[in-house]
This record gives structure tokens, sequence and C-alpha cells, in this order.
């Protein structure tokens, strides 16, 4: 399958509706963060075409509520669906039913089970996830290195749902990369689920620092999860400057606590992008028009010395 930058997806599909559409749309979760960004995108993409609708309904990360959703735009006749799904694994009955009726359906940010086979009239538009995963590896090596700790640190990791690719693959490509650079000595201590969220993040990070072991860096799967980790260690007396914490996403509370000297790194997902993408795709496949069945849209790694670069950028 051929994939190509968002630059040059932006220039291929972007198009005037010529008669009013309607796109059904279906989140993840509007709790989330980042799917807010990404909610967000997709209005602001819509407000600029000429007769293009958007109905958003939030699954609330349940997966039967977010088939429910799809079988409503179905029946109700809309002319293309975009979703961020609640399980990837339900792509492929859902990939199934919307080749059923015609409609054209694009899968955003998160990437469905079935990606490889994607029918006709389908697509989708996200970011490498293990690009992410390798550069947030990178970023905690470089200061294990300044901090002399390359050879022998202990690492904790905060994965997101493990429904998600996106948070197996993060987690799988951070790990490869530590283990064949120079801080191939490290440990990873431990790995769990915070299925994304800041509350259970802090939790987990609390019972880690509980126990006692040294806490070298943390890595998590999200910027919402990292602030977790951060409020629980503050919590804890532990001082920032003795732990190193990378996330993902460059969301704005994230960019704060890097400016607070409490986050080390983070990696920009583009949510703006991807959201643009994602409404271009649906209109162009509603029209009857080709488009490619991945579309990448880059991560970039954000640090202290070129945050204000992304400041506005989600």
């Amino acid at each position: 399958m051929k994939s190509i930058c968002v630059a040059a997806v932006l220039a291929a599909l972007t198009t005037t509706a010529a008669s009013a559409e309607t796109i059904g749309v279906s989140m993840q979760s509007f709790d989330n963060n980042f799917q807010t960004l990404l909610r967000e995108g997709l209005q602001a993409r819509a407000s600029k075409l000429s007769g293009v609708n958007l109905q958003i309904e939030d699954a609330q990360t349940d997966v039967s509520k977010q088939r429910s959703q799809v079988d409503n735009f179905i029946a109700s006749g809309v002319d293309a669906i975009i979703m961020t799904l609640a399980d990837t694994s339900a792509a492929t009955g859902i990939s199934a039913a919307a080749k059923n009726a015609g409609i054209p359906l694009v899968y955003l940010n998160l990437a469905p089970e079935n990606i490889d086979k994607l029918p006709e009239k389908q697509a989708y538009v996200g970011s490498k996830e293990t690009d992410s995963g390798r550069l947030g590896a990178e970023a905690a090596c470089d200061l294990l290195k300044k901090k002399g700790k390359a050879g022998d640190a202990q690492v904790y990791i905060l994965m997101g749902d493990l429904a998600h690719q996106a948070s197996r693959d993060r987690t799988s490509s951070f790990k490869e990369t530590l283990a064949v650079g120079d801080c191939k000595g490290a440990t990873i201590a431990d790995e769990q689920s915070a299925a994304w969220t800041r509350t259970n993040a802090m939790d987990l990070t609390t019972n880690w620092i509980t126990a006692g072991r040294p806490i070298d860096v943390v890595f998590a799967n999200n910027d919402e999860m990292a602030l977790g980790a951060i409020q629980a260690l503050k919590a804890a007396s532990v001082s920032m400057d003795d732990v190193i914490v990378v996330g993902i996403d460059a969301t704005q509370d994230a960019l704060i606590a890097m400016a607070a000297g409490d986050l080390d790194a983070t990696v920009f997902q583009n949510a703006k992008a991807q959201s643009a993408s994602a409404v271009d795709a649906a209109v162009a496949l509603a029209h009857g028009n080709s488009v490619d069945k991945e579309v990448w849209v880059p991560f970039e790694l954000v640090t202290p010395k070129n945050m204000t670069e992304y400041a506005k950028k989600n």
C-alpha cells in the first residue's frame, strides 16, 4: 500500500463539496484530550468546506456503543463515516458493514486491525506509532547519558489501552530502541496499562514509588499519563531533576509541564493535520474519487529547546 506525507494529501484531496454531504463521526472518547483535539480539527476542516456537515458521536470507549453508532450512520444514509476506534480489533466487522452499505469509511488516528486489508472506499489516516516510541527512547537515552546512567537505569512504562495497536507499537519500539543503543544496559523495571488516563497513571506511579525501587525514567504512551506520573512523583516529594519523564502528543498541558521543568520530552502528534486529511479523504471518497489507503502524518520530537515552536500547533 502506498504511503504519502500529509502535505501531499492536503494538496491532492482539498476540495469544495458540490452538494451537501453529511459525514458521521464516531469518536473513541470526548474525555480524552487528544481525541478532543482531533474532534476540534475535524470541525475546523469541515467548516472550510462548503456543504459538509459532521454528525459527531461519543463512543465513550465502549465498543458496542460505537458499533451501534456506525449502524445508525448507515441506516440514516450518511455520505461517509470517520471514526477513531474504541477497539482496533473491531475494525474488520465495521469495515464489512460499511462496505456492504456502500458508504466510504475513514479510520483516524488509531490504526485498524485490518489496515492491510481495507476494502475499496476505505482508508486510514494517522502517524506511524513505532516512530513515536523510537523518538521517545532516543530522547530518554540522550538524557540518561548526560546523567551518567545509561548503563544501569531503571525504566518504567505507562502503556495506553492494550486494545489499541498504538499502545503496543509505542511500547515495543521504545524498548527495541533502548535495547540496541547506548542505553542497552537499562532495565525495564515494569510496564503497566494506565488506559491513556492521568488518574490511572498517577495511581500506578504511586505504587512504583511505594515499592521503593529507583525510578530513573518514566515513558508514557501519551502526555496525559506522563502528567499523571509527574503528579505522583511530586506528591511523593521526588525531585523532578532525578527522573526523566517522556510523553507523546505535545498537548498544551504537556508543554506547560515542560516549561515548568517537569516534562523532559514529548513527541508531537499533529492532530490538525490528521483531522484535515481525514475529512478531505472522506469527502473525496464520497465524491467517488480514489485516495491512498494509508496517509501518514510524521511525528516530531519536542524538547525544551524547541517547545515554543509547538505552542499553538495542537
